[in-house]
């Protein structure tokens, strides 16, 4: 590589040549061939945090269709349904890659730096806010793929490490750089501008890195709990994330680079998704009528209200609770940040609304048609003011009959504007998360700072702040989502194995009442509980990490089975999960949800010891459906 200086002018070359170190064989190469003491360390810095924001080619593939689809955050089939696609996953792969490529160097230089005798009197943070920063990026390369390198510039192929080594190191050298950022260090005029995200406030950097070591700490609670507590308690005792001025989070701008939005892709729809349909729908008790305006008053229908039944149309081989029906209207009471941030159809003066494909008219199209067989209309529906999810899975010949729900951009809520036009600002941690994550701990037993409901009825004030609401009477509700998950900590009931609901056939017009069973979450304490404590505050966490943190969603999922995910439809097997068939649908089993992403296809050609050691310690096979170290197995 060419020699990268310090001038300006320069700096341009050293970025591309980072941006050109894009395979994960380049973490072994020594990206300088100048001197440590030519170049500056907060370029590089600077260079890590940036890129990893991801390029809209890179955002739409791995943070769009692999986690936020994983965590259930959108309704698309892909990896919710098995399904991987190589080159997508080589991109990610290769783009982290080289953000730990410029973490390192930061850390690199400053070493240099330091034995020379040329560093500089803040250069000692610096190296403090890389190793923060590329703790991080090991910790989310970890959590989609399992083992990973942790040594790396060693001129050869490195060695992969197991995913426990990975977290042991992490949170080691988290710990470390805490300890040793000083805060009483004052910067020069214009080193901020190298830093997007805290502008080199340290006391803001030590406060993520405590707070991102409470999360990584958590992610062991199901398979090393005394390392998760022993860890977890330590990072609790010191400064925190625990209000909007410490979260982490880097301006978007529109364009085509690292800063451009990750959910700026217009063609991608961001389906409301079934997952989220039921948790939001009732969770809170507040009416929609106290949300709307006056005049959406007569599209909201009656709290015992199930939808139209059309069972020819829509898929019904699925645990989702809600499954066959259409919702013809608006929810008698929904979570209050359900509105803000999926757009209703057809609420086209909304200031969150998509026009998104902009090129065509179809999210301005409202009304759409179920067939037969042979194309023939068998009704048509007008979607403005209702409410439904997209699609799940394999829907077979009833998805070829479904004119309406089936990736009609005009039908289904989709996520606001708010976050699809690259102007607002992309967030890694947020003060709520702090809050569910010491409920959480305290909920175990752990010491923690504050008692587990004044942490969970802080975490629902913080995200409610964020979406300009006042959480007020949500926090005191008992009613139960369609889940059967209420909000009031104190309420712990369990809801009745049923509840009746009253519907409509929707060829007939035959009005009628069904007993709608709760679905039963297997995966968490064997499905005998849906409204304790832990389930709450995961609810409540899954609700807040939305739309900006689809990965820690999954993982919390994967960790513990939490919140309920539905399956699949299996109308049709499901080539990509063939685990999950029309004999076991009703259950929800670990196989049946990706655990992992698969690693590129071209890692055992450059890396094959590499490769050999990363199966071995996945101890299963080299595909989406392995569980990783710290994961729920059954």
């Amino acid at each position: 590589m060419k020699n990268a200086i310090k001038t300006p002018g320069l700096f341009l070359t050293t970025g591309l040549l980072l941006a050109a170190c894009n395979n994960f064989e380049d973490l072994n190469v020594d990206p300088l061939a100048a001197s440590g003491d030519q170049v500056q360390v907060e370029y590089f810095i600077n260079s890590a945090i940036v890129n990893a924001q991801m390029n809209p080619d890179v955002a739409e593939r791995s943070f769009v269709l692999y986690w936020k689809t994983a965590a259930h955050q959108q309704e698309d089939e892909g990896l919710s349904s098995g399904s991987v696609d190589d080159g997508w996953t080589a991109a990610y792969y290769n783009q982290v890659a080289s953000w730990l490529n410029a973490a390192n160097s930061a850390i690199q230089i400053a070493n240099e730096q330091t034995a020379n005798g040329k560093a500089k009197a803040y250069t000692a943070n610096l190296m403090q806010v890389a190793r923060i920063w590329r703790a991080y990026l090991m910790s989310e390369m970890s959590d989609n793929f399992g083992p990973v390198p942790v040594a790396a510039f060693q001129g050869t192929n490195p060695d992969f490490s197991d995913t426990k080594a990975v977290y042991y190191y992490v949170l080691e050298e988290l710990k470390d750089a805490s300890a040793k950022l000083d805060v009483s260090v004052v910067n020069p005029s214009g080193l901020s501008q190298q830093d997007p995200a805290y502008g080199y406030d340290y006391a803001k950097w030590k406060k993520y890195a405590n707070s991102l070591r409470l999360r990584l700490a958590m992610r062991l609670s199901e398979v090393d709990p005394s390392k998760a507590k022993a860890e977890f308690e330590d990072a609790a005792k010191q400064e925190l994330i625990t209000d909007m001025s410490g979260t982490f989070k880097v301006q978007e701008k529109q364009g085509w680079d690292a800063l451009t939005g990750v959910m700026s892709r217009e063609w991608n729809p961001q389906f409301l998704s079934p997952t989220l349909f039921n948790i939001y729908f009732g969770l809170g008790g507040v009416p929609t009528t106290a949300q709307l305006p006056a005049s959406m008053a007569q599209y909201v229908k009656p709290a015992n209200w199930m939808g139209v039944r059309y069972e020819d149309h829509f898929a019904t081989a699925t645990n989702d609770p809600s499954a066959g029906y259409w919702f013809d209207g608006l929810p008698y009471a929904i979570d209050p940040r359900a509105y803000k941030a999926f757009i209703i159809p057809g609420d086209f003066n909304n200031e969150g609304f998509s026009n998104y494909p902009s090129w065509t008219t179809n999210a301005k199209t409202t009304k759409r048609t179920l067939v037969d067989d042979k194309g023939a209309v068998v009704q048509t529906i007008d979607a403005a003011y209702t409410w439904n999810p997209g699609i799940n899975g394999e829907w077979g010949a009833k998805g070829s009959r479904n004119k309406v729900s089936y990736y009609f951009a005009g039908t289904i809520p989709r996520l606001s504007q708010q976050f699809r036009g690259s102007q607002s600002q992309r967030i890694f941690f947020a003060p709520w998360e702090t809050h569910f994550l010491l409920a959480e701990a305290a909920e175990r037993g752990w010491s923690t700072p504050t008692s587990a409901q004044k942490a969970y009825e802080a975490g629902i004030a913080s995200n409610f702040s964020y979406w300009g609401l006042t959480a007020g009477s949500y926090l005191t509700s008992e009613d139960y989502n369609r889940v059967g998950t209420s909000v009031s900590w104190t309420h712990t009931a369990e809801p009745a194995a049923t509840h009746t609901m009253s519907y409509k056939n929707g060829y007939t017009n035959q009005a009628s009442t069904v007993a709608v069973a709760y679905p039963t979450n297997n995966l968490y304490k064997n499905g005998a509980v849906k409204n304790d404590h832990l389930t709450k505050i995961i609810t409540q966490k899954y609700i807040a990490q939305l739309p900006w943190l689809p990965l820690e969603a999954w993982s919390d999922q994967r960790r513990l089975g939490l919140p309920f995910f539905e399956n699949p439809a299996v109308e049709n097997p499901l080539v990509d999960l063939p685990a999950l068939t029309k004999s076991n649908y009703m259950k929800s089993e670990v196989a049946f949800f990706p655990q992992r992403l698969k690693y590129p296809s071209s890692l055992p050609n450059t890396n094959a010891k590499g490769y050999g050691q990363a199966l071995g310690f996945l101890g299963g096979k080299d595909n989406a459906f392995t569980p990783l170290w710290w994961a729920k197995k059954q």
